[in-house]
């Protein structure tokens, strides 16, 4: 008897986007959990007419990252 595998559902991406727009409208950033083989990394994406733009922020170095993010949104005017 063989032991039956274990499921589990996760939400690995969220996508933001003005409201009212549909998640393929230009503009549209997508945060995303990715791995491939060395661990979990987060992934912000972001679609234009012109080209797709990528950036991978490792869970360690999130707090700074995000630490900046909120002092220069508090900073822009």
């Amino acid at each position: 008897m063989s032991k039956a595998k274990k499921y589990e559902c996760r939400a690995t991406q969220y996508s933001v986007s003005r409201r009212g727009d549909p998640i393929y409208a230009d503009g549209t950033t997508r945060i995303d959990i990715d791995d491939e083989s060395g661990g979990e990394f987060i992934v912000l994406a972001q679609s234009s007419l012109h080209r797709d733009a990528r950036i991978t922020i490792d869970p360690a170095e999130w707090p700074l990252v995000r630490k900046a993010i909120d002092r220069l949104v508090k900073a822009c005017r």
